[in-house]
Parts: C-alpha cells; structure tokens; sequence
C-alpha cells in the first residue's frame, strides 16, 4: 500500500534540513541594497573557512527576469514606414527620437524609444547621471530603393552599345516623359509650369536639348555614324610658319553634321512605392573606329535622392511628433 504525503510533511523537511545545516556549518545569508527589490539586490552566502564564497547575485536576477523583464531591449525591424510610425507611436516618451540615415546605398530611419531625456550630462551624482537612458529599446526601418531607379542607377555614366540601350529604353520606357511644349521651346515666353521652369533652367545651364522617347528608340535602331577627315592648314604671314591639322567631324548618311538630343526626362519614384520624381539624363554617344556606344548619365542624382528622403522623414517626424536627427544613434 502506498502512503500519500502531506505536503506540510514536505515542508518541514525542508525547513528541518535547512536549520540543520544552518546549525552545523554556521551559513548566513546576506543582502546588499533593499529587501524587496530583487533587481538591485546582491544576495551573498557566508560560509565558514574551506567551504566555498558564491556570488548569487546575476541567478537571482535571471530568476527575477524569468517572470517579468526588468526593462524593454531589443531591435524590431518594420518592413514599411507607417508600421515604423505606428511602432514609434506605441512606444514613445518624453524622451523618444528618430534618427534618419540619409545613405543613398543604405537609406534607414530609427526610432529609440528609450533615448537619453534633454539635459546636459551630470557625472556628479552617486546614483548615476539621472538623464542617461539605456537606448536599448528600438525600431527600424530600411528604406527598399525602387526598382526603376536601381536599375537606371545600374546604367548610368555605363557605356551600352546600340542594341544594348534599345532594349533597355524598351524596358523602362514606361520611365521616359516626353518634354512638353514649353520645355521644347525653351526660349519662348510660356505660361509654364514651376517643374517645366526648372528643367528648362538645366538644360540651358548645361547646354542641353530634351529629346522625346520616339528619338531614342529611333538612334537604338537606325543610328549610323560616318566619320569625315578635314584637312586644315594655316599659315603665319609674319614667320611663314605653317601649321597643319585634321578636323575628324561626325556626320549622317547623307553628310550632314549629326545632331542629336542629349537629354531626356526621366520620372521615377526613388523609394518603393513613393512619388515619383522627374530626373534629367543626359544622353551621349561615343565613336571609338566601328564601334559606336551609348551613355545614360543622371544629372544631379543626389539632390533628387535627398528630396525624396527628406520628404518622407518629415512625414514620419510629423505623425509621431518626435525629434528628428540626421544620422545613426549611439551603439
């Protein structure tokens, strides 16, 4: 027959078992810091000569943390930018902040729930500096670059033959905005619009011409360069000196001088899923004997890219209202 044990039975073994080996090694407990808070507490047991001196301060702070962490850590990373918002918004505090790194390869915004309060340091309190925060508690958030400007990005200032830039302009042509007609005539007064003013100012500033999609698919196809040799002399009347020089020009089929477009509008948002922003290419071809190569060069890609970036980080620092930094925070 089995017997049943009370577990008052139990428990007075136990205490049994501790009094005695209280009495005959003569262990004591002792504390450092307050009682009832086990955090800050330091539990140290004593024991006699030739018996061991265990520190069980970081178990009983493990067995604390077991039920309940003692404060929030951790990285969450959000996969788009109202979830960042929403994240800052259910952790926020006096002293949350965002910080915005403006890399154009790895473009990121962080929110530090637990970020330093406002005030300067102070190293003269026992206790420790009572600003000072563990900014262990995070959301991030890595901006996705979209795939239209990855992939003119991939070509630009890249030298692509003939077929090579018909395919690409086939594929994103969908990118390509033709000029409108007070663009095209740039130097007749229209009523234009703020947009249409500023790409006419870039293209007199670098003494451009917008081309249409319909002239770029035509070069990639029919595009044919004859190369003709002048042969010029000059002479000095004073000295008699002659100086003798060959002019290569380039030329159509027909022998006329090539002229050709050498800029194009380009409109493409610079994040996934964002506005799109008209961007100016230049476009230039290159003779080296038979060979003939195309290059798509993007004017002024990084102010386009911080107009982008800075648009969207003042919409995430206006609906969380939290201090916005440029750069990364503390490690």
């Amino acid at each position: 027959m089995t017997e049943r044990t009370d577990a008052r039975e139990v428990e007075n073994v136990a205490q049994t078992m501790r009094d005695t080996v209280q009495a005959l090694y003569g262990t004591r407990q002792m504390f450092t810091g307050e009682e009832d808070d086990t955090l800050t507490q330091a539990i140290i047991h004593a024991v006699p000569e030739g018996m061991r001196l265990e520190d069980l301060t970081a178990k009983a702070r493990d067995a604390a943390q077991f039920f309940k962490p003692a404060r929030r850590r951790g990285t969450a990373t959000l996969a788009d930018l109202d979830s960042l918002v929403g994240w800052a918004i259910r952790f926020k505090g006096e002293t949350s902040a965002l910080f915005a790194d403006p890399d154009m390869e790895k473009p990121s915004l962080t929110c530090v729930a637990d970020y330093h309060a406002k005030a300067p340091a102070d190293v003269t309190t026992p206790t420790g500096d009572p600003s000072a925060r563990h900014c262990a508690h995070r959301g991030v958030y890595k901006f996705p670059l979209s795939d239209e400007w990855k992939a003119w990005m991939a070509v630009s200032g890249k030298p692509l033959d003939k077929d090579e830039m018909g395919e690409f302009i086939e594929a994103n042509a969908k990118d390509v905005m033709d000029p409108t007609p007070g663009i095209l005539n740039g130097d007749t007064t229209f009523d234009r619009a703020d947009w249409e003013e500023r790409l006419v100012e870039t293209a007199k500033r670098i003494e451009g011409r917008f081309g249409q999609l319909t002239e770029l698919l035509r070069l990639s196809k029919q595009f044919r360069v004859y190369e003709v040799s002048n042969l010029e002399v000059s002479t000095n009347r004073d000295t008699g000196e002659a100086a003798i020089q060959f002019l290569n020009e380039h030329r159509d089929k027909e022998g006329a001088p090539i002229s050709i477009p050498n800029l194009i509008i380009v409109a493409i948002p610079v994040f996934r899923g964002g506005t799109r922003f008209r961007m100016v290419f230049r476009f230039r071809y290159r003779k080296s004997g038979p060979k003939v190569s195309f290059i798509l060069s993007a004017y002024d890609p990084d102010r386009i890219f911080r107009a982008a970036f800075d648009e969207t980080i003042a919409d995430a620092a206006e609906r969380t209202a939290l201090p916005l930094f440029l750069g990364t925070p503390e490690t």
